[in-house]
């Protein structure tokens, strides 16, 4: 069975990378998305049965999963390399990578846009017994996207303008830095399509995070209306 592994070249020393991985605050900021829960999975996921190299260059986690950080001029190389996943977990396993590979980008930007901003998420997600394509249901032409670090400007099908610039992508998952989902600087829109899933997932399915800073309650609460009722209309089962 072939590694996977998982890398962003953040702007921003070993150091500073280790704190966001071994702080339980810090991780809050990357890891995942706002949930009840999300503390007990972080501590699960980050302290239990875990191994902390002594250069700090290295964590090797419960099942198998193991981050390493690279200095190099220009920043540090954080890699995840996957381990096997097995048990009941092996049904899971791509859909634990496309996770990873989401939160590894929220982690970077988070570094490099907001280090010292708390962020506020809005996450939703379903599935479509139509097959619904979410770049379709979206109006996006993935195809006609610039390239990550280039600006972009988008207008939904949702009626939603978009200004940023293209965060990375994928062949399942597309981020994007979005002005008004922060009040000074931007937010970050990752949007993901997922295949169906034999024994979890019956029908394909989307998900969508977004990380939020310093938004008013009126602003951000009128983006999550928004986002719920993308899926109401195009994915609405769970």
């Amino acid at each position: 069975m072939a590694t996977t592994q998982l890398s962003v070249l953040v702007n921003a020393d070993a150091e500073q990378l280790w704190l966001m991985l071994r702080e339980p605050g810090r991780l809050a900021q990357w890891h995942g998305w706002e949930m009840e829960g999300l503390d007990d999975e972080i501590q699960q996921i980050y302290y239990s049965n875990v191994t902390e190299h002594p250069d700090h260059l290295r964590l090797d986690l419960e099942m198998g999963d193991v981050f390493t950080l690279e200095p190099r001029p220009d920043g540090t190389l954080l890699t995840l390399t996957r381990g096997e996943a097995t048990g009941e977990w092996a049904k899971y396993d791509d859909d634990i990578t496309e996770g990873w590979t989401m939160f590894l980008q929220q982690l970077k930007f988070a570094v490099e846009h907001h280090p010292r901003t708390p962020r506020r998420t809005i996450y939703v997600d379903g599935t479509s017994s139509a097959h619904t394509n979410l770049w379709d249901a979206l109006g996006i032409d993935t195809g006609w996207l610039p390239d990550p670090g280039e600006p972009y400007e988008l207008t939904l099908n949702t009626g939603a303008t978009l200004k940023g610039k293209v965060w990375y992508r994928t062949e399942t998952q597309l981020g994007l830095t979005v002005a008004d989902y922060a009040e000074h600087g931007d937010g970050l829109l990752v949007m993901a399509r997922q295949a169906q899933l034999e024994g979890v997932r019956e029908h394909p399915g989307a998900q969508i995070i977004v990380s939020s800073y310093g938004l008013g309650t009126a602003a951000f609460e009128a983006i999550g209306s928004q986002w719920d009722s993308f899926m109401e209309d195009h994915f609405p089962e769970g």
